[in-house]
């Protein structure tokens, strides 16, 4: 029983983006041509892969465990299509990357024009989400966090700022109504703008250090908003005088050059190390991503220097 390649790689989209609308979106496919593949393969095994509802599309038990045996494979014919890639004389197809919305904010703005008008015949599709998946399992050919201890076969190169700052600001108004605080330890009495991780674990203590001195705060406060999705909500509140916001400089620098936020305990500052790009660190990468990764690598001397408190005083 030999079904077509291409009834199988429609059943994985659908089962992936979890819609035919939503698989349609990624493909060259409509959703009627997409719904019936699944259908014929269905028809051919004999057996529902795909439990359909009004609102859901979600794989059965049968669905699930072809979905688990079929991505690797589909994935190792993609990789060895793709060989044939590296003798064109420019990379194309699609390329996909699962990144944290601080990365599509703050680094790729600045990466994918160049990198879309030096490589025309290369299609990027950008997963922006700060839930902790697995990059390959979602159909995604790399990814980026800010943590190089990776899973076994993975790679990881610097993309973006070597070193960045979390910071802290509030509105003058806010300010002149509430004090500034002098030490970490007085934002225990201020209200403090609060983040939910997508797990729902709330994001605490804040951390701050200054001459080797690390002190760590519950913070207080009456909005919680997610992470990276809702950000700008925390900031938008705290412009109109509703709080302490606490994010990456980079989010923050623009309303504090503005004057519409202005820094609190900036000597307590704390420094982080900047993201990674991973992949799989297999032999033959697909033509798209050993384009883009060595694109980066070409950046390299573009990520900037740092000064002493780890603000980037290079082009980044």
């Amino acid at each position: 029983m030999a079904a077509e390649l291409s009834d199988l790689t429609a059943f994985v989209a659908v089962a992936r983006a979890g819609g035919f609308r939503e698989a349609a979106r990624g493909s060259n496919y409509s959703a009627s041509s997409l719904s019936e593949a699944v259908r014929r393969l269905e028809a051919q095994l004999g057996v529902r892969l795909l439990n359909r509802t009004t609102r859901s599309v979600a794989p059965t038990e049968a669905g699930a465990q072809l979905l688990e045996r079929l991505s690797p494979a589909l994935s190792e014919i993609e990789s060895a299509l793709d060989i044939v890639n590296g003798f064109r004389d420019r990379p194309a197809g699609t390329l996909r990357l699962n990144v944290p919305i601080s990365a599509a904010r703050l680094v790729l703005p600045k990466i994918v024009p160049p990198f879309l008008a030096a490589y025309p015949d290369i299609l990027l599709e950008v997963v922006a989400e700060d839930s902790f998946v697995d990059v390959l399992a979602s159909g995604c050919d790399a990814g980026i966090r800010y943590d190089e201890r990776l899973e076994q076969d993975m790679v990881a190169i610097p993309i973006g700022p070597r070193q960045q700052r979390f910071a802290v600001g509030a509105s003058p108004d806010y300010l002149n109504r509430r004090g500034r605080p002098d030490h970490p330890r007085d934002l225990l009495n201020h209200d403090c703008l609060r983040g939910r991780f997508p797990s729902g674990a709330m994001i605490s203590p804040w951390e701050f250090e200054r001459d080797g001195e690390v002190v760590k705060i519950e913070p207080n406060g009456r909005l919680i908003v997610r992470v990276g999705a809702a950000a700008d909500l925390a900031v938008d509140v705290a412009i109109a005088g509703g709080g302490i916001v606490a994010l990456f400089e980079e989010w923050l620098r623009p309303h504090f050059d503005s004057g519409a936020l202005e820094p609190v305990l900036e000597s307590w500052w704390p420094t982080f190390s900047g993201p990674f790009l991973y992949y799989p660190g297999r032999r033959h990468l697909p033509g798209p991503l050993r384009a883009f990764v060595d694109f980066i690598g070409s950046l390299q001397g573009r990520w900037g220097e740092t000064d002493q408190r780890g603000r980037s005083v290079g082009s980044w």
